[in-house]
């Protein structure tokens, strides 16, 4: 189930490659996230010291939260997956110049799992076909509905 999407990221970004991390979370994040206050607008993806961080996931904390802990909305959080496909990813990033982006934020498990993509920037030219398209596909949706509507009764 889909808790968050960065949609953003299909209209800037030609996507390679998808790959699933998990998400290192506090107990408030979590149950912030249950409650829907999440935000992944502007999100995206560092490697430090051979680790993922997340920066850019805004986790809005619930009136309820605890005393004893100061809750943090846009805190970096360390994203987690397998060493070797870590260094996979590093190796890309240097070489072509792909970025990381984050896509969603979903439950697997009972556990909050982020969607990461390799992705290389769109030119305008780009964005500008991909409106093109956008708007051509409604268009023709609706001309079909016109056109089925509109067609004479037997």
């Amino acid at each position: 189930m889909s808790i968050a999407e960065n949609r953003k990221a299909h209209f800037n970004y030609h996507l390679e490659e998808r790959y699933e991390a998990g998400v290192v979370l506090e107990g408030w994040e979590v149950k912030a996230i249950r409650e829907g206050q999440v935000q992944m607008t502007d999100g995206y993806v560092v490697i430090k010291n051979g680790e993922l961080y997340l920066i850019g996931l805004r986790i809005n904390a619930l009136r309820s939260a605890s005393t004893h802990i100061t809750p943090e909305a846009d805190r970096t959080k360390k994203l987690l997956m397998h060493k070797a496909e870590i260094r996979r990813l590093v190796g890309k990033i240097e070489q072509k110049g792909y970025t990381l982006v984050p896509l969603n934020l979903h439950w697997k498990g009972g556990r909050v799992k982020a969607e990461i993509a390799l992705a290389k920037g769109k030119a305008e030219h780009d964005k500008r076909n991909t409106v093109k398209e956008r708007e051509w596909e409604r268009e023709k949706g609706r001309l079909m509905r016109h056109k089925v509507s509109s067609s004479p009764k037997d």
